[in-house]
């Protein structure tokens, strides 16, 4: 088993090893990367289905990988745009207004049925699910996987400054939600 990504990398470009360092990486980024979808999707059948598109996308152009930046941060990047894809193909499906959209994804955080309305944790995700798919982006890589905002320009090719004023905004509603509810 690979552990380091460089060894990932490396066994990847050996035809010999090329299966063994993708279950190397698959094993190690699996949890990670099916939390950051599973926090924009919120269903778990979702969820599944683009993650593992996500790593069906990995495995054709990890050969490809430049390694321009950390391998860490590709994946993020490609199952983020993994996710707006799915969502913008949800969107274009039922042609709806981003607050039936909203509304759907708040209808599925209480339907799971561990669901209390009282718990603070069920409060915030409904607060999450209200916000515009950026905010939302932003907000998950930062609050949750404790991103950096050099790390979100990368993974989301957007500047530092943006990505503080969206993650700013975010915890606003945020917190006005919460209050409010």
């Amino acid at each position: 088993m690979f552990e380091e990504d460089t060894a990932i990398l490396l066994g990847f470009k050996v035809s010999a090893t090329k299966e063994l360092a993708y279950t190397s990486l698959v094993k190690k980024y699996q949890e990670k990367l099916y939390w950051h979808i599973r926090r924009m999707l919120v269903s778990h059948e979702d969820t599944n289905d683009v993650l593992q598109n996500t790593f069906i996308k990995v495995w054709r152009g990890l050969e490809n990988f430049r390694e321009d930046s950390q391998l860490f941060t590709w994946l993020y990047r490609i199952a983020t745009n993994e996710c707006l894809s799915f969502l913008a193909q949800q969107k274009r499906k039922g042609s709806e207004s981003f607050e039936d959209i909203a509304e759907a994804y708040s209808n599925k955080v209480k339907s799971d049925p561990d669901f209390d309305a009282n718990r603070l944790e069920w409060k915030l995700q409904l607060a999450i699910q209200q916000l515009p798919e950026k905010q939302k982006i932003v907000f998950n890589l930062r609050y949750y996987d404790e991103m950096s905002y050099q790390e979100m320009s990368k993974v989301l090719g957007t500047s530092e400054g943006a990505l503080k004023a969206s993650y700013h905004h975010a915890a606003k509603k945020i917190e006005a939600f919460i209050i409010n509810s």
